[in-house]
Protein backbone atom coordinates (compact mmCIF):
# COMPACT_ATOMS: atom_id res chain seq x y z
CA UNK A 1 0.00 0.00 0.00
CA UNK A 2 1.92 3.57 -0.72
CA UNK A 3 2.01 5.88 1.83
CA UNK A 4 -1.39 7.92 2.31
CA UNK A 5 -3.30 5.51 0.55
CA UNK A 6 -5.28 4.17 3.75
CA UNK A 7 -8.23 4.31 4.80
CA UNK A 8 -8.25 8.07 6.07
CA UNK A 9 -5.87 9.56 3.99
CA UNK A 10 -8.77 10.38 1.40
CA UNK A 11 -7.80 8.14 -1.21
CA UNK A 12 -11.36 5.94 -1.46
CA UNK A 13 -13.28 9.04 -1.77
CA UNK A 14 -15.02 9.28 -4.88
CA UNK A 15 -15.15 12.65 -6.55
CA UNK A 16 -17.97 14.43 -6.70
CA UNK A 17 -19.74 14.43 -9.45
CA UNK A 18 -19.68 16.88 -12.12
CA UNK A 19 -23.52 17.84 -12.66
CA UNK A 20 -25.86 17.34 -9.34
CA UNK A 21 -28.04 14.62 -9.79
CA UNK A 22 -31.09 15.02 -11.20
CA UNK A 23 -34.22 14.77 -8.86
CA UNK A 24 -37.81 13.66 -10.37
CA UNK A 25 -39.97 16.82 -10.84
CA UNK A 26 -43.37 16.57 -8.90
CA UNK A 27 -46.49 16.10 -10.62
CA UNK A 28 -48.87 18.42 -10.89
CA UNK A 29 -51.51 16.67 -8.53
CA UNK A 30 -47.74 16.23 -5.47
CA UNK A 31 -47.06 19.86 -6.15
CA UNK A 32 -50.56 20.80 -4.96
CA UNK A 33 -50.69 18.26 -2.37
CA UNK A 34 -46.86 19.25 -0.81
CA UNK A 35 -48.18 22.62 -1.43
CA UNK A 36 -51.54 22.02 0.81
CA UNK A 37 -49.39 20.20 3.61
CA UNK A 38 -46.94 23.68 3.88
CA UNK A 39 -49.89 25.83 3.80
CA UNK A 40 -50.97 23.61 6.90
CA UNK A 41 -47.81 24.13 8.40
CA UNK A 42 -47.56 27.88 7.50
CA UNK A 43 -51.49 28.12 9.44
CA UNK A 44 -49.86 26.60 12.03
CA UNK A 45 -47.45 28.75 12.93
CA UNK A 46 -49.59 32.12 11.79
CA UNK A 47 -51.68 30.41 14.87
CA UNK A 48 -49.10 29.77 17.63
CA UNK A 49 -48.04 33.23 16.92
CA UNK A 50 -51.24 34.39 17.65
CA UNK A 51 -51.74 32.31 20.51
CA UNK A 52 -48.40 33.74 22.18
CA UNK A 53 -49.53 37.27 20.94
CA UNK A 54 -53.05 37.22 22.92
CA UNK A 55 -51.00 35.40 25.98
CA UNK A 56 -48.70 38.16 26.50
CA UNK A 57 -50.68 41.46 25.96
CA UNK A 58 -53.07 39.65 27.97
CA UNK A 59 -50.83 39.20 30.93
CA UNK A 60 -49.66 42.89 30.05
CA UNK A 61 -53.29 44.23 30.50
CA UNK A 62 -53.57 42.45 33.57
CA UNK A 63 -55.84 40.49 32.41
CA UNK A 64 -54.36 37.26 32.85
CA UNK A 65 -52.15 36.66 36.33
CA UNK A 66 -48.65 35.81 35.77
CA UNK A 67 -49.75 32.49 37.28
CA UNK A 68 -51.58 31.96 34.85
CA UNK A 69 -48.34 31.07 32.37
CA UNK A 70 -48.03 27.97 34.25
CA UNK A 71 -51.87 26.40 33.67
CA UNK A 72 -54.47 26.32 31.16
CA UNK A 73 -56.86 28.27 33.69
CA UNK A 74 -56.97 32.16 34.17
CA UNK A 75 -56.75 33.37 30.60
CA UNK A 76 -59.44 36.00 28.98
CA UNK A 77 -62.00 34.26 26.97
CA UNK A 78 -60.95 35.12 23.81
CA UNK A 79 -56.77 34.53 24.59
CA UNK A 80 -58.38 30.84 25.67
CA UNK A 81 -60.49 30.12 22.45
CA UNK A 82 -57.14 31.34 20.37
CA UNK A 83 -55.03 28.69 22.55
CA UNK A 84 -57.95 26.09 22.60
CA UNK A 85 -57.23 26.42 18.24
CA UNK A 86 -53.69 26.40 18.38
CA UNK A 87 -53.90 22.63 20.54
CA UNK A 88 -56.23 22.18 17.38
CA UNK A 89 -53.66 22.26 15.13
CA UNK A 90 -51.79 19.23 16.55
CA UNK A 91 -55.32 17.15 16.25
CA UNK A 92 -56.80 15.83 12.81
CA UNK A 93 -53.61 18.07 10.97
CA UNK A 94 -51.43 14.96 12.32
CA UNK A 95 -53.43 12.67 10.53
CA UNK A 96 -53.62 15.22 7.25
CA UNK A 97 -49.98 15.19 7.19
CA UNK A 98 -49.88 11.48 7.97
CA UNK A 99 -51.89 10.95 4.48
CA UNK A 100 -50.10 13.16 2.84
CA UNK A 101 -47.26 11.82 3.09
CA UNK A 102 -47.92 8.21 2.42
CA UNK A 103 -49.91 9.67 -0.51
CA UNK A 104 -46.29 10.56 -1.78
CA UNK A 105 -43.85 7.90 -0.67
CA UNK A 106 -46.62 5.23 -2.21
CA UNK A 107 -47.12 7.30 -5.44
CA UNK A 108 -50.79 7.44 -4.87
CA UNK A 109 -51.20 11.04 -5.36
CA UNK A 110 -54.08 11.81 -7.80
CA UNK A 111 -55.48 15.28 -8.49
CA UNK A 112 -58.85 14.55 -6.42
CA UNK A 113 -56.64 13.72 -3.77
CA UNK A 114 -54.47 17.20 -4.08
CA UNK A 115 -57.93 18.80 -4.09
CA UNK A 116 -59.63 17.15 -0.67
CA UNK A 117 -56.19 18.31 0.74
CA UNK A 118 -56.72 22.07 -0.07
CA UNK A 119 -60.57 21.34 1.08
CA UNK A 120 -59.02 20.51 4.55
CA UNK A 121 -56.91 23.28 4.51
CA UNK A 122 -59.49 25.20 4.01
CA UNK A 123 -61.46 23.77 6.35
CA UNK A 124 -59.02 24.46 8.97
CA UNK A 125 -58.24 28.14 8.23
CA UNK A 126 -62.22 28.45 8.19
CA UNK A 127 -62.44 26.50 11.72
CA UNK A 128 -59.81 28.69 13.34
CA UNK A 129 -61.29 31.97 11.83
CA UNK A 130 -65.12 30.99 13.66
CA UNK A 131 -62.68 29.64 16.32
CA UNK A 132 -61.54 31.95 17.40
CA UNK A 133 -63.68 34.70 16.29
CA UNK A 134 -67.26 34.59 17.18
CA UNK A 135 -66.53 30.63 18.52
CA UNK A 136 -70.42 30.39 17.26
CA UNK A 137 -71.13 26.19 17.27
CA UNK A 138 -73.19 26.84 15.00
CA UNK A 139 -70.47 27.51 12.43
CA UNK A 140 -68.02 26.07 13.51
CA UNK A 141 -69.15 23.08 14.10
CA UNK A 142 -69.94 21.91 10.06
CA UNK A 143 -66.71 23.60 9.16
CA UNK A 144 -64.91 20.85 11.62
CA UNK A 145 -66.65 18.29 10.02
CA UNK A 146 -66.17 19.56 6.34
CA UNK A 147 -62.10 19.08 7.42
CA UNK A 148 -63.20 15.77 8.96
CA UNK A 149 -65.05 14.28 5.64
CA UNK A 150 -62.16 15.52 3.47
CA UNK A 151 -59.74 13.40 5.45
CA UNK A 152 -62.09 10.37 5.53
CA UNK A 153 -62.14 10.74 1.70
CA UNK A 154 -58.66 11.23 1.41
CA UNK A 155 -57.83 7.81 3.48
CA UNK A 156 -60.23 6.05 1.54
CA UNK A 157 -58.36 7.00 -1.94
CA UNK A 158 -55.28 5.83 -0.16
CA UNK A 159 -56.58 3.07 1.00
CA UNK A 160 -58.72 1.03 -1.41
CA UNK A 161 -56.22 1.06 -4.33
CA UNK A 162 -53.97 -0.97 -1.46
CA UNK A 163 -56.46 -3.41 -0.67
CA UNK A 164 -57.32 -4.08 -4.39
CA UNK A 165 -53.62 -3.77 -5.90
CA UNK A 166 -54.34 -1.26 -8.03
CA UNK A 167 -53.83 2.07 -8.71
CA UNK A 168 -56.99 4.82 -8.54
Amino acid sequence: MPRGAGLWSGNHVRPYPKSKPEIDPLTLAERLLVLALLAQIVWTFLVMLAAGRARFHSVRAGKAPKRAMLEPYGWPDKTQQIANNMNNQFETPTLFYALGLLALVLKLVSLPLAVFAWVYVAARIGHTVVHAGSNALRRRGPIFLVGVVALMIMTAMLAVPILVGRPV
